[in-house]
């Protein structure tokens, strides 16, 4: 990876704990006031009359973390951010599960609201990023973005 590419992918599924954590360590940035989060989860989607059981998520990682830096800074250039981070599930991930973390700071709450937005619908967008659903019956499919 290259110097100052931060690696967005997490292998697994995202918990509870690390998202807490996450916003712990920002209690002593006390320029920060306002926090914007995002999480994605793994839904029970009915399709075709199947059930989704999982997503397993690839990516074409280095494609993937250059983009990624290319959004990162046209998001910091564009909004008043503090800090920004994203993280992405890679491998299964079962319903009801993480698989998606985007957590954004600033002074006040709308840049980092609306920053922590433009960030989520540009990574369904632009990243080489891609998930099989697997359905109850054990067949699977490619996930379709909407």
């Amino acid at each position: 990876m290259e110097k100052g590419i931060k690696n967005i992918f997490i292998n697994g599924a995202i918990t509870p704990a690390f998202i807490a954590d996450s916003i712990t360590k920002h209690s002593t940035k006390t320029e920060i006031g306002g926090h914007s989060l995002f999480l994605g989860q793994v839904r029970k989607d009915e399709i075709a009359g199947k059930w989704v059981l999982a997503i397993e998520y690839t990516a074409y990682e280095e494609v993937a973390l250059i983009q990624m830096q290319k959004i990162r800074e046209e998001i910091f250039i564009k909004y008043p951010l503090i800090c920004l981070h994203v993280y992405q599930s890679l491998g299964r991930i079962e319903t009801g599960e993480i698989c998606l973390f985007v957590f954004t700071s600033s002074a006040h709450r709308k840049p980092a609201i609306e920053a922590c937005e433009e960030i989520v619908e540009r990574l369904k967008a632009e990243l080489p990023i891609w998930g099989k659903e697997f359905f109850e019956d054990g067949t699977h499919q490619w996930k379709e973005n909407k």
